[in-house]
């Protein structure tokens, strides 16, 4: 049931919709407040090793994941490996217009056939020699004399679904998933004005996390922690007044609308100069993401009768018209220019939607760790209209010894994320000492909706 579950005394999202110049994208004005209880969450979820085998199976083996991007792999042959937890594929461009998985298995010994990504004409098992064709069919046994049980027509790699959605690629294991379509729900149509196919990644960083994937996710599904663990944010981001939507028909996606360029309702008394400051200082790592161009402190004069926040989108709007055409910048919101627009679909991926660079975030099991994580950070970024795309940028990884900050091409967003990442495993820590004392954690009705929201759909499938 929709109702008003938010009690902050911040600017309201859906009331700043209404003061803008332009036209509001219909997809932004669909918010639903869900009363999901007061319910504490189960500590086990997060470090019982019997809940992480239960989630392998019932969960990452029958859910859509994104496992890369179309433009890694534009070339017939182009491949890359998809590891999740102990499965692993071979997400392979077998024509100009086709994208098959198979498992990444030699089906002689059981060695993996391929380590990384690439181009090759067949994949080759480097143990025994043999070969299949990239569209998955058997190829080669230089014995095949000695292997009178194998029939070559029925020697093919297995095979599971894929699907494609703005140029991204997504697997799934389960026979009987529903279309990709289907599982995304009302995704698509939210994008349709953003397409992130139109995109190209021009930014991707990896790290290992030292906590159950979980944790980490969820500390990127509400912006809650921001009074304690993004101080400096504050003067110039309305944190409590951040707009969460479950939408109660919507199993897999929600959504997070944070307002920019207004201080934070737990400050009092922010004048202007101080929002536009303090917006000034958080805003480079965007200037990064496209080709250092940002905002100076020159040019941050208020006109008469103009709000910090309707000025700091003016001048983003001309810096952003070379990338995306007069037009489209002109018609960009204000809330698309300067908003966090935060996606989230079940289980593990988070487009933000922006007229400039879209931040995107993906988070998994290490390997069959229930204890350690991957987190992907990804930037999409606009180009010329009428330029050839720029090739996407390989994933950067990060040793265990570094800092998101050492990630240069991160800009600002470096040192906001090492400050995340100081909470993750003090709370994977914490967890476990807590356990002894509670067996649940304690979650808001509404700022922490959209983790209750991931928790029911968890359960949902854990049950089924």
């Amino acid at each position: 049931m929709s109702q008003d579950l938010n009690g902050s005394t911040g600017p309201r999202v859906q009331e700043v919709l209404k003061r803008e110049h332009r036209d509001v994208p219909e997809v932004l004005r669909r918010e639903s407040a869900t009363d999901l209880g007061v319910e504490a969450i189960p500590i086990d979820r997060y470090l019982s090793r019997e809940f992480h085998e239960l989630e392998v199976e019932k969960v990452w083996r029958k859910v859509w994941q994104m496992a890369c991007r179309e433009e890694q792999i534009p070339n017939v042959g182009d491949h890359v490996v998809y590891d999740i937890v102990d499965d692993s594929f071979l997400v392979v461009r077998t024509g100009p217009h086709e994208i098959k998985a198979f498992l990444n298995v030699c089906l002689h010994r059981g060695r993996r056939l391929r380590t990384e990504g690439g181009c090759v004409p067949n994949f080759r098992c480097p143990f025994h020699g043999f070969t299949w064709n990239i569209d998955g069919t058997f190829a080669e046994n230089p014995s095949g004399w000695d292997f009178p049980q194998v029939d070559p027509e029925r020697f093919s790699l297995p095979q599971v679904k894929v699907g494609s959605w703005g140029g991204f690629v997504f697997i799934n294991m389960d026979r009987n998933a529903a279309p990709l379509d289907v599982y995304l729900e009302t995704l698509p149509d939210h994008f349709k004005h953003r397409p992130l196919e139109d995109r190209y990644t021009s930014i991707h960083i990896a790290k290992i996390i030292p906590a159950n994937w979980k944790v980490t996710a969820e500390a990127f599904l509400e912006s809650f922690h921001l009074i304690a663990t993004h101080p400096q944010l504050l003067g110039s981001t309305a944190d409590e007044s951040t707009e969460y939507t479950v939408w109660p028909d919507q199993r897999h996606i929600s959504r997070a609308i944070t307002v920019a360029g207004y201080s934070s309702p737990h400050m009092k008394g922010t004048d202007d100069d101080t929002i536009m400051a303090n917006y000034l200082l958080n805003r480079q790592y965007y200037g990064r993401a496209m080709e250092g161009r940002d905002l100076v402190a020159d040019d941050l004069k208020v006109a008469d009768g103009q709000t910090p926040r309707e000025f700091i989108a003016e001048q983003l709007r001309t810096q952003l018209k070379p990338l995306l055409g007069d037009d489209a910048a002109e018609t960009a919101t204000d809330c698309e220019i300067l908003d966090p627009i935060a996606y989230t679909v079940f289980p593990n991926f988070a487009p933000w939607m922006a007229a400039g660079p879209s931040l995107v975030y993906r988070f998994r099991p290490n390997g069959d760790d229930h204890e350690t994580s991957i987190l992907d950070v990804m930037f999409l970024s606009p180009y010329p209209p009428g330029t050839e795309r720029p090739k996407p940028a390989k994933v950067k990884w990060l040793r265990e010894d570094q800092e998101w900050t050492d990630a240069e091409e991160l800009g600002r967003l470096g040192p906001v994320l090492n400050q995340d990442a100081n909470n993750i495993p003090e709370v994977q820590r914490g967890m476990k000492a807590l356990r002894h004392y509670r067996r649940g954690l304690m979650m808001s009705r509404y700022q922490e909706s959209r983790i209750r929201h991931f928790h029911k759909t968890l359960m949902e499938y854990i049950n089924q």
